[in-house]
This record gives C-alpha cells, structure tokens and sequence, in this order.
C-alpha cells in the first residue's frame, strides 16, 4: 500500500490487501461453484418452463451460465426472484448424480434444445459415451465433478447479468449471462461480497470519472481512453518523475514514431509471433506500415544508426512511448488496460561482462522508485520459455539457454529472491516480472526487466571490442512503471483517488467565507497568486455557491488542501486550512502556509 507521500489523516481509509479468490483454481471453490451454476438452471427453469441453456462454466470470478429466454431479457428483479428460487431448490436437499448416456440417447433427450444438440454434434467424433448430471426435477450435460446435494451450495450469491452473445458471434443470438458465486459458508461469502463493495468503491473506472480524469467514447473506439485535464496533469506529475529518475543515471530518452513498416516487424520477429496483437496493417503508397505494439525494433535502428565502441557501452536508450496493441474486447479495462498505452520504455545495449551490474541498475530503479510510492507488497517472477510449445518462441535452443542462465544467476548473485514460471517469457528472451498485490484482486505484473540475446542479432547490430573485433552487443528491455495508464489505475485503486499532494490535479482550493465581499476576495486573491508564483496547482472558488456544498464538492475532487478565507484570516494575516479527509482545520500565517505547500511538494511529502 501507498504510505509514503501522503497528507496526514488520509492514511486511515486504507487497509491491507486481501487477495480476492480465484474461483477457477481453487479446485473444492471450483466444483461448488459449477454445482451452483446447475442449481441456478434448476431454479431458472421452474420460473421459465421454455428456457434453453448455453454453457455453465467456472471462471477467476465466479461462475456463469448462458440462457436462452427468448425475447425476454433478465432485469434486477428478475435475478432476485431466482435467488428465492435457488434458496428453495438448496432447502430440498436433493442428491445430485451422475450417469452415463450414449451419443445417440443425448441427442434424444435433447433435441429440442438446439444449443445442446450443437453441443453434442461439435464432441470429439470419437466420443460415444457422455456424461450428465441430474438433480431433482433437472438434468443437464456435464463432465463434472460435482457435490453430492444442492444443500451444499445454499451459500451463494448472484451478483451480476448482462447480454451476451451466443458464441461470442454478434451475428448469434443474443443470451441472458448470469454471474455468481458460492462458498462453502455464510460468513465466507459475506466476506467476498465485502471485498466485491470494497472493489467497486476502489475501481479506477468510477474513481476517473468521479475526479473528471479520463473519460471513454465509442465514436473514438473501444479501448482507446482519453485524458482530461485533472487526468492529464498526473500522468504528466508521472512522466516527469520517472524520467527525471532516469536522466539522473544516464539514460538518453529519444521519440519514435508510433508506426513502422511490416518489414520491420518480420526481422524483428514479432510479425510471426505477435501479430494476432497487432492492428492490421495499412497499405500506403506499396509500402504495408502497422501501429507499433511496442517499441524494441526502433530502438534497435537508432543503435545501428552508427558505429559504436565497446567503450561507448553500456548505451541506455529510453522513451515514453505511445503503443498500440489490439487487445480483445473482454479484456478491456478503462486505462489498465487499452488498446493505446504508453510505455516508460528502455533498452540496455551492453556487452556480456555487464549484464550483470545492468540488471542490478535496473532492479535498484524499480526498488527504489517502490519506495518512493510506498509499494511494499511484490513478489519477483523469472519467466522462462516452455519447451514443449516452441512455436510460441524464438527457435534458438543454445541462445535460451544462455539467457535463462545469465539472468538466472545474475538475480541470484544481486540477492533477489524469485520464484521461476514456465511458459510466461517473451518470445526472445526471459524475463524478470514484478507482480504487485492490489488493495482489491489478483496480482499484476508492473515492472519487467527482459535479457535479450535474440533482437541483437536479427537486427545485426554490432559495436567494436578492445582488439577491434566486432562483437553483438546484449539488450536488456526494461520497463519501471510499465505503462504509465496501468500505473495510474493501480495508484488510484489503492489510494481511492486520495493522491499525494505532488500528484494531485489540483493541490490547493482556495474558498472565501463569502464571494460578495471584495476586500475579503482580493486577500483570498493574494494567496491564490502567490501559490500560483510558487507553481502550485490552485483552484480559486468564488461561485456563488454555499459554502458547504463547495467544501462537500471539494471532498468528491479529494484535492489535498482546502484553504478556508474569513475575515479573521484577512484581519490576522493568516491561513485556515483542512485536510482532505479531517475534519479539524489548522490556522497558520500567511507565508507558512505557501511554505508548508511547497516543500511537501518539492519533498514528495517526505518529511
């Protein structure tokens, strides 16, 4: 959680992270869960007699089921006359079985239910024998396992619906998706649904919109968020912090343009073994150019735009880049992740022998920038290719080898402790990923550090060595922050928007007692230009409004500092002030308050 950098009282409406639960891996959390999604069909079916059912499959969040009801389409109050239905077909206790059925009985039993019979016909053909399930008055296809009654799963709650199509194909059918979950106790499931408030509260998505930082809209496209002022200043507050981290230890930061040409991409690699991510390509003047989905290829051309001698190295190429990656629509979310990102992007050309002291640099920027926002709760991850799916990889046995090796012992040598996972490195080359634990959910990856020994060489990049020799150099792809978007959410989400005054969009509103009063409002004036002059964001409020509902707005906006003006502020040259999220306010002179303002800016709030 965020602890450095904070106002004081602000601290107190953060709690520990809990991992929420993840329904698909937990294998007795799995098996309730697909026996409640059957008691969820059971119950659907007594209320409507014609409905006709997809698929009820667990997933990370719960489980689901897909139900065709024809023209009629579920509202809340329709999802709560089956919770009651559900709760009478657990109060029957009713066993629930298996069985086995040929081929040809299933499609008998089934054929008036089309989705079903699709089911049935898309079997491996050399399926004969087919498993269900029945329960009581229902009876559904199913390869299990499930609980032995439906009394087991009377601790269940359904927490939301939506259309879905049937297929994913829009042409299709559109069906009722019903979601839910179910845990073996009340006490369990009170405690998920706690966190599932909690989630909504901390969501980005609302916190944005809350805060006017960022907002969506389908004639722009789906997955494609634009910042508004208040959003735009901390991503700004973002970018300036980190590269001026950078700068400090020799990173020479450099713009790209945000398309290359096919070509580029095939000698990369990426064209094989990332172009289902990629945009399609566009046609233009019989060159085919494509959206960067990242940035290695271009910084690769800019090393090779010279010579370089190995006493040049190690050469730190860094950008805040914009990327475009064509990300499916069910992954979308808000700005932790689009189809448009940018990335606090760096590439290491170094020779083997600093491989080493590089990856070192490398962790202590990530560590210390953690520090620095009070993210304590990570865990560091190896990634490594899976051998047995080589298709997903650089075909290059010796080179993996190396490189896994390399980074391996290297993270050994500077004391990182990390577990190894198989099957999660990019496509030419391990990587060191750093998982951060949210408030609210599973983890996610927000820093990478990747060896390379690939890139270098399908882009014949080369520097001189000490005998004049040419030698590859070794890449080392980093990224701190990640993309500065999912960066953001993850700040947001942990801090409820409540920001550090640093990063806040605006740090300081400034409220007159009452705007009729002119000199009252030229002394409010005079702090508000002298914090301007001191390059604080300030919000100078002389609306009409009442006093109380601009303060009450000011706490939605979570700005910082409220500065209250009456006429013993004007009288006794002083400054009246409230933290966002107290209640008591502090009475300071005029100067001190500019000061106080200032240095907590200037400091991070570090004190």
């Amino acid at each position: 959680m965020l602890e450095i950098g904070f106002p004081r009282g602000v601290l107190n409406c953060y709690r520990r992270s809990k991992k929420m639960v993840n329904f698909k891996e937990d294998e007795a959390l799995n098996t309730l869960n697909h026996s409640c999604a059957h008691m969820m069909a059971q119950a659907v079916k007594h209320l409507y007699p014609n409905a006709k059912f997809w698929v009820g499959p667990v997933v990370e969040e719960g489980f689901y089921y897909d139900i065709d009801l024809g023209d009629v389409m579920l509202t809340d109050e329709d999802i709560a006359k089956i919770e009651k239905e559900m709760k009478k077909v657990a109060k029957t206790g009713a066993k629930i079985y298996r069985r086995e059925i040929s081929k040809a009985e299933a499609l008998e039993m089934f054929k008036d239910d089309p989705y079903k019979v699709d089911l049935i016909n898309n079997m491996d053909e050399n399926t004969q024998v087919i498993s269900c399930y029945d329960q009581g008055d229902f009876t559904d296809l199913c390869r299990g396992p499930h609980v032995d009654n439906v009394k087991l799963c009377r601790y269940f709650k359904l927490i939301k619906h939506s259309g879905a199509y049937w297929k994913g194909d829009a042409n299709n059918q559109v069906l009722n998706r019903v979601y839910g979950v179910c845990f073996p106790t009340q006490e369990q499931l009170d405690e998920h649904l706690a966190l599932l408030e909690e989630a909504k509260e901390r969501d980005h998505r609302k916190i944005g919109k809350d805060m006017q930082l960022f907002m969506a809209d389908d004639l722009i496209g789906r997955g494609l968020p634009m910042y508004l002022p208040n959003g735009y200043t901390i991503w700004t507050e973002l970018e300036n912090y980190i590269r001026n981290k950078e700068r400090k230890l020799g990173y020479l930061h450099v713009m790209t343009p945000c398309v290359g040409t096919v070509q580029l991409y095939q000698t990369s690699g990426h064209w094989d073994h990332y172009k289902e991510n990629m945009f399609p390509a566009m046609e233009v003047e019989g060159e085919s150019f494509v959206l960067r989905p990242m940035n290695c290829p271009h910084h690769m051309r800019i090393f090779a735009n010279r010579p370089h001698s190995y006493k040049e190295l190690p050469i730190r190429i860094a950008e805040i880049a914009h990327d475009f990656r064509f990300e499916s629509s069910g992954t979308l979310k808000g700005i932790e992740r689009g189809r448009h990102f940018c990335q606090n992007d760096s590439h290491i050309f170094c020779t083997q022998d600093q491989i080493k002291d590089e990856v070192k640099g490398v962790c202590d920027l990530i560590f210390s920038t953690y520090k620095d926002f009070g993210i304590t709760d990570y865990r560091c991850v190896l990634s490594l290719r899976d051998p047995a799916d080589t298709k997903k990889y650089h075909q290059d046995d010796e080179m993996w080898n190396t490189a896994e090796q390399a980074l391996r012992e290297t993270l050994t040598e500077i004391g990182i402790d990390f577990t190894e996972e198989i099957g999660e490195a990019a496509f030419y080359g391990p990587k060191l990923d750093v998982n951060v634990k949210p408030a609210i959910g599973n983890e996610i990856t927000l820093s990478t550090c990747q060896l390379d020994f690939c890139l270098p060489a399908k882009f014949d990049l080369t520097y001189t060595d000490a005998e004049s020799n040419k030698q590859t150099p070794v890449v080392i792809h980093r990224a701190i922050l990640g993309s500065l978007d999912r960066f953001m959410a993850y700040i947001l989400e942990e801090t409820k928007g409540n920001l550090p005054t640093w990063l806040a969009p605006t740090q300081v509103k400034v409220l007159p007692v009452k705007t009729d009063d002119e000199e009252l409002n030229a002394y409010a004036k005079k702090l508000v230009d002298a914090l301007v002059d001191a390059d604080v964001r300030v919000e100078f409020d002389i609306r009409s409004e009442k006093l109380g509902y601009k303060m009450r707005e000011a706490q939605i906006q979570k700005i910082p500092y409220l500065a209250v003006i009456g006429k013993n502020e004007e009288a006794e040259g002083t400054v009246s002030y409230r933290l966002h999220g107290e209640q008591g306010t502090t009475t300071v002179k005029f100067d001190e308050f500019v000061e106080l303002i200032v240095n907590e800016i200037k400091t991070k709030g570090h004190n």
